[in-house]
């Protein structure tokens, strides 16, 4: 749809152009003529070599059509020879008008005064060919950079639907473990509740769309409903605080975006102490800056954990693949508008910040 819309504008500028191109040519030439002491009846050689211009340079714009494409040492010849041809026409229509205007008395005195007479339209139809050529290579490098462009954004959403839609193995085998020794252990109530936990939390990831943003608001219902499940699993052992500023709820992000930090708390810190830990959600306005930040109580890192620790752009590969899903999705979103931070916490876990532009509104794609 799009692709027919083009050509038809394309064919309606041409026309446009073709008309009003050779109108102001036999104006100009009339305009010209009567300067020169030409009787006002001039109109007649003007008007007539204009609407042979107008015919013969529609054949040429069919040639040039054909052998677009082609490669130079091919299109240059078929172009110059259509100049040629085409200054032959145009030059014999003039110079037969104006024979039957003035007759004899027109007649040029040498074979050389007839050659200029009938080639003195040369320079008409070399500038019709190249302003031609020029107009439809032009075209054609903004249809070429329409493509490239058109084919970066559909790579930039492709890749950011890759990241959005990666969900943790460990999470899902967890759950579903979990669900099994509740069954096991005829707790069916506790295991009914946790299945549909992970059923609202799997229609949520899947129903909402990966390239639109949401507020942190909506944001924070879906990590709850994430946090229920494992609230189930962990019982009295999880505890939960999040430290948000009022201004905060209506920023923008993209969704799931804190669900793999948390994710990677619980996994590393969380599930490896017997008695429990603390997960803390925070988020403030720095500026024109949203802030981010999951800690946890735990042991903090050790042993390929640690790697990561610093900012993003350091060559560690973080806290497991939930934190270099973070910080890719962050990149191909903001580039160098966003930082990914990962350092110790002041309760004696591990720390993650994020920076990201302060943004509000109608939830613009990603």
């Amino acid at each position: 749809m799009a692709a027919a819309s083009e050509d038809t504008q394309t064919r309606r500028l041409f026309w446009w152009l073709q008309t009003g191109g050779w109108a102001g040519y036999a104006s100009l030439s009339y305009l010209q003529a009567l300067a020169h002491g030409k009787p006002p009846g001039y109109w007649r050689l003007s008007v007539g070599v204009a609407i042979a211009g107008f015919i013969v340079t529609l054949g040429v714009r069919a040639v040039l059509r054909r052998a677009w494409g082609q490669p130079l040492r091919v299109f240059i010849p078929v172009a110059a020879l259509c100049v040629a041809v085409a200054t032959a026409l145009v030059g014999s229509a003039y110079v037969g008008l104006l024979l039957d205007w003035c007759g004899d008395e027109c007649w040029p005195s040498s074979r050389l005064g007839f050659l200029a007479s009938g080639t003195g339209q040369f320079y008409v139809v070399l500038s019709w060919v190249g302003f031609y050529v020029g107009l439809k290579y032009y075209r054609q490098l903004q249809q070429q950079t329409r493509q490239a462009l058109a084919a970066n954004a559909m790579a930039h959403q492709a890749q950011l639907k890759m990241l959005r839609y990666q969900l943790n193995p460990h999470f899902l085998f967890n759950t579903l473990n979990a669900i099994s020794t509740l069954i096991l252990d005829r707790q069916n109530g506790t295991a009914n509740q946790m299945v549909q936990g992970l059923s609202a939390f799997l229609r949520h990831s899947l129903d909402s769309d990966p390239m639109q943003r949401v507020t942190l608001k909506q944001e924070l219902d879906a990590l709850n409903l994430y946090l229920g499940i494992e609230r189930i699993r962990f019982a009295d052992r999880l505890q939960v605080e999040t430290r948000i500023e009022p201004e905060c709820y209506s920023a923008l992000l993209p969704s799931l975006l804190l669900q793999p930090l948390v994710e990677n708390a619980i996994k590393y810190a969380i599930a490896r102490m017997v008695e429990g830990g603390r997960l803390r959600i925070s988020a403030w306005r720095r500026e024109d800056r949203l802030v981010l930040q999951v800690a946890d109580n735990g042991p903090g890192m050790a042993g390929p954990e640690a790697a990561g620790a610093g900012h993003a752009s350091g060559n560690g590969n973080g806290a497991g693949v939930g934190l270099k899903n973070t910080r890719e999705r962050l990149r191909v979103l903001y580039g160098d508008r966003q930082s990914v931070e990962v350092g110790r916490a002041p309760e004696g876990g591990v720390q993650v910040s994020l920076e990201i532009p302060f943004e509000t509104g109608g939830a613009p794609r990603e």
